[in-house]
């Protein structure tokens, strides 16, 4: 039998939650090594409460659920990308401190998104509250 083989067969026996314990393992290395990434936590169980105590429609939920995924998902992307190339380039190179600001500017990009959107959401349910 091949190596190829050997490795598909293994792969194909080995349980789906070891790749799910995998990807938490990831998020847990991330939330312990990166400060950003515990903002956007911060910040999302934040709306969370702020949602539940406004009672935002379902829809404003939906948004809300999008934006988070969207956040978080490229901060751990981008905190992926920042390590490969640290691994594969430790000193300072033009094309790799491209690739990092460019993966840092994906996220402020999409967290600024979720501020504004944020701010259109609970804008009509704060002034409500403080009227």
């Amino acid at each position: 039998m091949s190596l190829f083989k050997k490795k598909f067969k293994k792969d194909i026996q080995s349980p789906l939650w070891k790749s799910f314990y995998y990807a938490f393992c990831g998020i847990g290395s991330a939330l312990k090594e990166e400060r950003n990434l515990c903002i956007h936590f911060t910040v999302m169980i934040l709306v969370v409460i702020s949602g539940l105590y406004f009672e935002i429609t379902k829809a404003e939920w939906m948004t809300c659920i999008l934006l988070f995924g969207l956040v978080i998902a490229l901060e751990l992307m981008n905190t992926a990308i920042e390590a490969t190339i640290d691994l594969c380039h430790p000193s300072l190179h033009p094309k790799a401190k491209l690739a990092k600001d460019t993966a840092a500017g994906s996220v402020l990009i999409a967290a600024i998104a979720a501020i504004i959107e944020g701010i259109l959401i609970f804008y009509p349910y704060v002034s409500m509250f403080i009227s």
